[in-house]
């Protein structure tokens, strides 16, 4: 027999029942947490995104919540992540846009007696790049100036004193005194390649005071002839617009910082008709930095000096003259007592290599010998009539005027 007053022993009918209800309360537990989490999940994104709120709660514009959920086995987690917007462009705008100046030249006509006449006023571009004060600008831009002025972003206008010049990267140094923005910094020109984005800022026309155009970095390494010997080597390229006054003024990467000063921009060939857009160059932050951290340490750029007055020749010019060469540096003055004169250079000499450098139209005359410095000895290939001779030089250092 069975006792059904046992406690440890129950019928079966009633365990049944009792199984049941079990599982019915389970079941109700499982769907009021679903529907609950499922309120607590729509309310969450109704609280964050749909919900009107008062101007004290307003998040910022650039930053949007999202909600994105995952699953790990049985269980759900919730992630927020927040994305910034926020244009890089205004950002490296509002970083570096303080430091950029509009520089003021006044300079001085000269009457036919040799008597100032009139004065006039050109107007260029800079960026302080110390907290001592210290503005770069082009060298064209200061050539000939009587005086300068600076005008700072918020108007503020500046008397500047001028450190120094190097008219071979046409770059400048200026100094202004007072208060100012923090100064820009430089970026690595060498790193730079075409596509990236590059911001230039200054004052077109000498009126548009710390205007900001956009492009790309077209090319590096660029060559650009200034038409008197002289050509502008690894130059950056950049369809960001830039006219008359953006010289000087700095091409800025989407960190904020000086990747080259602007210098020139080509139009197009007159003669053909052609017009060309969007064809800038500037002058790499790699250079500039080197160049103005001479300029403000010794006043001057060293660079190497021969002693000579010379013309550069092409084919064209060649032919037009009977020459027999090609490319090369004609000769013609020899300064008494310098370098040219010691080591038996003559005029009428043709300079066509240096040290074994054959000077031909990627590689002048000046270019070549931009990339020796004071005392070095160097071996001219010289023709000479119908002979070719050579010749050894001691380089000097080139007089400050």
């Amino acid at each position: 027999m069975v006792n059904r007053m046992d406690p440890n022993l129950s019928t079966p009918r009633p365990r049944r029942s009792r199984i049941l209800w079990i599982s019915v309360l389970a079941v109700l537990v499982i769907a009021s947490a679903s529907v609950l989490g499922a309120f607590a999940g729509g309310a969450a994104v109704y609280w964050a995104v749909a919900r009107p709120v008062s101007a004290a709660g307003l998040q910022p514009a650039a930053t949007i919540q999202t909600i994105a959920s995952s699953r790990q086995g049985p269980t759900q987690t919730t992630e927020t992540m927040t994305v910034n917007v926020e244009s890089a462009i205004t950002d490296a705008v509002a970083k570096v846009g303080p430091s950029v100046v509009t520089v003021v030249s006044n300079l001085q006509q000269q009457s036919g007696t040799g008597r100032s006449s009139q004065g006039s006023q050109a107007d260029g571009s800079g960026v302080i790049v110390s907290a001592d004060g210290y503005v770069v600008t082009n060298n064209h831009v200061v050539e000939g100036a009587q005086s300068l002025q600076v005008i700072l972003a918020d108007g503020t206008t500046l008397p500047a004193q001028l450190v120094g010049t190097d008219p071979f990267s046409d770059i400048a140094v200026l100094q202004v005194k007072g208060k100012l923005p923090a100064p820009a910094t430089y970026g690595n020109s060498d790193t730079l390649k075409p596509g990236e984005t590059a911001i230039a800022i200054g004052s077109p026309l000498g009126d548009f005071k710390n205007t900001v155009t956009v492009g790309v970095i077209s090319g590096t390494g660029r060559s650009i002839d200034t038409g008197d010997g002289l050509t502008l080597e690894n130059m950056i390229q950049t369809d960001a617009a830039i006219n008359h006054g953006n010289s000087g003024g700095p091409l800025v990467n989407l960190d904020g910082q000086v990747i080259a000063i602007n210098t020139l921009v080509v139009r197009g060939n007159a003669a053909s008709g052609d017009v060309a857009e969007g064809l800038g160059f500037a002058i790499p932050s790699n250079t500039v930095k080197s160049v103005v951290d001479q300029i403000i340490s010794k006043g001057s750029v060293v660079r190497p000096f021969l002693g000579v007055s010379w013309q550069w020749i092409t084919p064209d010019i060649a032919q037009a003259n009977g020459l027999s060469v090609q490319y090369g540096a004609f000769i013609s003055r020899v300064a008494s007592g310098g370098p040219a004169a010691k080591a038996g250079l003559q005029r009428g000499d043709i300079i066509t290599a240096i040290d074994g450098q054959v000077l031909d139209d990627n590689h002048s005359f000046i270019n070549v010998l931009l990339n020796y410095k004071p005392g070095d000895v160097i071996s001219l290939t010289v023709a000479r009539g119908d002979q070719n001779k050579q010749l050894s030089l001691t380089l000097a250092e080139r007089p400050s005027s």
